[in-house]
């Protein structure tokens, strides 16, 4: 449930999570230039996709993130590029909520351009299977971290949700082996056929 619905957080968690991915929307918005708006769109819409098929895990559901793999070739603009898939969500299918959309797009956008951040020069310097086995890792990781902060807003928002944010912690374990496969396998391909998507200024477009 990285898609937290309205009426679950409090005052502070909303506020405190909005100003900071506003703050994250607006450095990204600073790196889209020509070619990475092209590359924005098109993980966005990735990203819109791959959410919309979740698997019930326990008393939660997950879906794919790919967080690291927009982290790597967006940068700080995996902010914006998550925002606009977010809101989308929010108005088509009800995903989520309007009021959390700033809780939501920090969980999940953070941890993909921080380890984006960390692994993009080595990704970059690696060959296809290093460069994959490096971006599985990362999404472990990166999943990891969106498990941590959505179970961190619901425990900082009420005591109440503290057992509930724990259980929830456990069903990302097996999101996080889903997401280092198909992160792994998507860069190692991108090395083979497209090797100047990690690097700066180039990728996708």
């Amino acid at each position: 449930m990285a898609h937290i619905p309205d009426g679950l957080l409090s005052l502070p968690v909303l506020v405190g999570g909005g100003v900071l991915a506003a703050a994250g929307i607006g450095i990204g918005l600073r790196h889209l230039d020509e070619a990475r708006l092209a590359r924005g769109a098109i993980l966005s819409a990735v990203f819109f996709s791959a959410s919309l098929v979740s698997v019930p895990v326990g008393p939660s559901s997950v879906h794919l993130l790919l967080t690291v793999l927009m982290g790597l070739v967006l940068g700080p603009a995996i902010f914006p590029a998550v925002f606009v898939a977010l809101v989308l969500q929010v108005l088509m299918f009800g995903f989520g909520g309007l009021s959390t959309l700033g809780v939501n797009t920090l969980n999940i956008a953070l941890p993909g351009a921080l380890v984006g951040a960390l692994l993009r020069p080595l990704v970059d310097r690696s060959g296809p299977r290093g460069a994959g086995a490096l971006a599985g890792a990362g999404a472990a990781l990166a999943t990891a971290m969106t498990a941590g902060g959505v179970a961190l807003a619901l425990a900082l928002s009420a005591s109440a949700y503290v057992p509930s944010a724990r259980v929830l912690g456990l069903t990302y374990l097996p999101l996080m082996l889903g997401e280092a496969l198909v992160t792994g396998f998507a860069v190692a391909f991108l090395k083979r056929v497209r090797p100047e998507t990690f690097r700066p200024g180039l990728g996708l477009a």
